[in-house]
């Protein structure tokens, strides 16, 4: 047992934990990430094959630490190596296998959320909604909710509450059917598609059941219900689960998440066995004390108590401002002198807001007092205007009846092709009911388009087609392939006219650079590379990941970030502002039922607990509203943490 020195009772209890169903309760800070790559290593140990384990996190971040920290542990000689992916990714894996059954094509495409909206707004154009009814990234929500609690388009419709769910119900239908044609799905299907499969194909799910003899499920507290029928379903023969979360982390409810999959494991598993991990060794005794004090106002939690294994470096800070402005002024005043007198670097700074306009002051005044800041969770590396527009060009090589992807890059950069000549073609195409590629060769004959935009035209497909094939004969030269690309359309002068600025033009070719480095890193891992897998993979990676987070964090800048983007992470200094009534807790959820004050206590929790050694916690007294000052109420919340 030497090697399990490291681990605390309750963590080597937790890894030597192999059989049966196991309900692991990781509080804040307690090396919940250490306990299941300690008890992976210790299955593999035990005797169990290395295949035959499955283990789902999150994000693909949490994923690839976890196989390098239990490779680590195994030593190089690892060769067969556990199934370590998020959801979306074991999804795609088991209909990659299986999805013909459900008569989709086995090289189905992973739809991105610009291709979404545009499917979405088709289906609200064909049943005569405009945009003013309905946009169509409020019915993509919708239909996520209803895909997330596994209902079709007829029982959407059916359980419709009112005229606008009734609509989308219908348009949802027609979604579906536009998906279906074109062999696509979005994320939600992933889940959606696999949980049908198990449930009509026994023969699927006995396979996938046979796969994996022992399934670990870190963030449980974060499945929705499709992914609790999905993890129940693989392991109903044998049971061998082990669940690892925290109750009082349960903040995603509004992504479908539900915080009873974790409170109810004992019922809905026989015979489970509960580990608690209340050994912290992220914040000081004082940070916790407040914590515990908070959380312990929730009445459906698990109980547990927190214990911190550090002394306090300073009091916990409870501050009260005239106005936002003085709140804003203040702390940003406070980080420059500990900064500049005191030598602290700006990297251990984290200011933590609820709402996405708080940040707006504070921007203002770390620009004033000139000091950098990243305000996390803004834009990805897959929504620069740059990075879309190659990705448009492999949706086109791919399948140049994208037509979304098709008008974004047909005159980009600039080869005389105008937006009248396109609309042209578009019309002519929807008179012929034929799509807009299949209409190209016969561009001279729309009414009005000149000879020299028709050639231009063919052309541009001409050089499509041409790059199809030396794709499709040399997968594993894409990088190579792109990157010559790149040089034939000649985007960088593109970006050369576009942007004046030489430091914009240097960090925008750096972004084309970037693109290719994705490519060349994906074909380092993949074994049998395509552009279709490629476009699916860097979809999955939007989905399940926050790009640049972890660049963004190690920035020597204050971070700005919402509670919800704060999960996960933690800063030696943490300034949690607004703590105000109808800010945390949010307007929507004092107006709400206990259930939703409950889940922002929670919030605040995770806020409390992002806090290494200095904690200080901010309200206005009051705070304009429509540009009048209005009092603010203190938040129950600061009451709750001091007991009053």
């Amino acid at each position: 047992m030497q090697h399990l020195s490291h681990l605390n009772p309750a963590q080597r209890e937790a890894a030597t934990t192999l059989n049966g169903p196991v309900l692991v309760l990781a509080g804040a800070g307690t090396g919940k990430t250490r306990v299941i790559t300690y008890r992976m290593a210790e299955l593999i140990r035990s005797g169990v094959d290395a295949t035959g384990i499955l283990s789902v996190t999150f994000t693909n971040k949490a994923a690839k630490e976890m196989l390098e920290r239990t490779k680590a542990l195994l030593g190089t000689g690892m060769r067969r190596r556990p199934w370590i992916s998020t959801f979306h990714s074991l999804c795609v894996d088991i209909l990659r296998q299986d999805i013909t059954h459900l008569e989709y094509p086995e090289k189905f495409v992973i739809l991105d959320r610009g291709d979404q909206e545009s499917i979405a707004r088709k289906a609200l154009r064909e049943i005569r909604v405009t945009e003013k009814q309905m946009r169509p990234g409020d019915l993509l929500s919708l239909i996520s909710r209803w895909k997330s609690a596994g209902l079709g388009p007829d029982r959407a419709a059916a359980n419709a509450e009112d005229d606008k769910e009734f609509l989308a119900g219908t348009a949802y239908r027609k979604y579906q059917q536009q998906l279906k044609a074109s062999g696509s799905l979005d994320f939600d299907d992933l889940l959606l598609l696999t949980e049908r499969l198990f449930e009509k194909f026994p023969d699927v799910l006995a396979k996938h059941q046979q796969r994996f003899t022992h399934v670990q499920i870190d963030e449980y507290q974060d499945t929705n219900l499709l992914q609790f029928r999905i993890v129940e379903a693989l392991v109903r023969e044998h049971n061998n689960l082990c669940v690892v979360g925290d109750d009082d982390q349960s903040i995603y409810s509004w992504r479908g998440a539900e915080v009873r999959h974790i409170l109810n494991f004992g019922q809905q598993f026989a015979g489970a066995k509960t580990i608690r991990l209340e050994e912290n060794y992220r914040c000081t005794d004082q940070i916790l004390n407040i914590a515990n004090k908070l959380v312990a106002h929730n009445r459906d939690r698990h109980k547990k108590v927190l214990r911190a294994n550090k002394p306090s470096k300073s009091e916990v800070r409870f501050l009260k401002f005239e106005d936002e402005q003085l709140e804003a002024e203040k702390v940003v005043a406070e980080i420059a002198f500990y900064n500049k007198m005191k030598f602290v670097p700006l990297r251990d700074f984290a200011i933590l807001f609820r709402t996405n306009e708080q940040p707006r002051l504070f921007e203002a005044e770390l620009r004033r007092q000139n000091l950098p800041y990243v305000l996390m969770g803004s834009q990805s590396f897959f929504d620069r205007k740059e990075v879309k527009d190659l990705v448009g060009y492999l949706k086109v090589i791919a399948r140049p009846n994208d037509e979304l992807a098709l008008l974004r890059i047909i005159n980009t950069p600039a080869r005389g092709i105008g937006v009248a000549s396109v609309e042209k073609v578009i019309s002519r195409a929807v008179r012929e009911g034929m799509p807009f590629w299949d209409a190209v060769p016969h561009a001279e004959e729309a009414k009005d388009i000149t000879a020299k935009s028709a050639a231009a035209l063919r052309q541009f497909q001409h050089q499509i087609e041409q790059w199809q094939v030396e794709f499709s004969s040399a997968p594993q030269q894409m990088a190579e392939l792109f990157h010559q690309l790149t040089r034939d359309i000649r985007y960088d002068d593109e970006i050369e006219k576009q942007y004046k600025d030489e430091q914009q033009q240097a960090m925008r070719k750096v972004m084309v650079e970037e693109f290719v480095n994705s490519l060349a890193e994906y074909l380092e891992q993949s074994r049998r590379p395509s552009i279709e897998d490629y476009l699916s993979t860097i979809a999955l990676d939007r989905q399940d990941s926050e790009p640049d987070k972890d660049a963004m964090v190690a920035a020597d800048a204050v971070k700005l970030m919402t509670l919800h983007s704060a999960k996960g992470l933690e800063f030696p200094r943490v300034y949690l502002v607004g703590m105000e009534e109808g800010i945390l807790p949010h307007k929507r959820s004092v107006d709400g039922t206990e259930k939703d004050i409950s889940e922002e206590r929670r919030l605040a929790y995770v806020g409390v607990t992002r806090a290494q050694d200095h904690l200080t916690l901010t309200r206005a007294e009051s705070r304009r509203k429509w540009g009048k000052p209005r009092k603010s109420n203190p938040s129950r919340f600061l009451y709750e943490m001091k007991s009053e």
